[in-house]
């Protein structure tokens, strides 16, 4: 096995938005997946990217992904670095790529000076937990995501004062 981690190229985006598909089967939110090969490249890429991303390749193949961006806690005074997905295709678990995409994105958060790497994971995953859990990250069990989407943002956004 010839694995490595390296910063997604423009030409990755089809095999990442490919994974990021897979990633939605396996959590079973297929249904609210809308996301376009096109807006994945703009969000990467474009003029203005909003995200970057790590790809785990195995053999040449592109098997993995993170995406990531940064955020900014008032409190610590610092950005942080946020991780919106990581995906390793079932294949290849227990390979120590998803371990290695970690590693590198803490390397990252630090040389970049954040105060804090965070992401959120599904309460179902148990494995998943117990493997975050290993390296040392926290399961913050007061923590509640917030979301506004479709109609109630649509609704929430008349209301503002123009």
């Amino acid at each position: 096995m010839t694995a490595t981690i390296r910063a997604a190229t423009p030409e990755d985006t089809g095999a990442i938005f490919a994974l990021t598909y897979d990633l939605a089967e396996f959590e079973s939110l297929t249904h609210v997946f809308v996301a376009t090969e096109d807006g994945l490249r703009d969000a990467l890429f474009g003029a203005r990217p909003a995200i970057e991303a790590l790809v785990a390749e195995n053999d040449g193949r592109i098997v993995g992904y993170a995406l990531f961006f940064h955020n900014y806690s008032s409190f610590a005074g610092k950005r942080g670095l946020y991780l919106e997905d990581v995906y390793v295709q079932p294949s290849q678990r227990g390979s120590g790529l998803g371990a290695a995409m970690l590693a590198r994105l803490a390397a990252l958060a630090v040389e970049r000076q954040c105060g804090r790497f965070e992401w959120t994971v599904l309460d179902w995953n148990k494995r998943a937990i117990s493997f975050y859990e290993k390296m040392g990250a926290t399961v913050m069990p007061d923590w509640r995501v917030v979301r506004l989407t479709g109609d109630a943002l649509e609704r929430l956004a008349a209301g503002a004062a123009s």
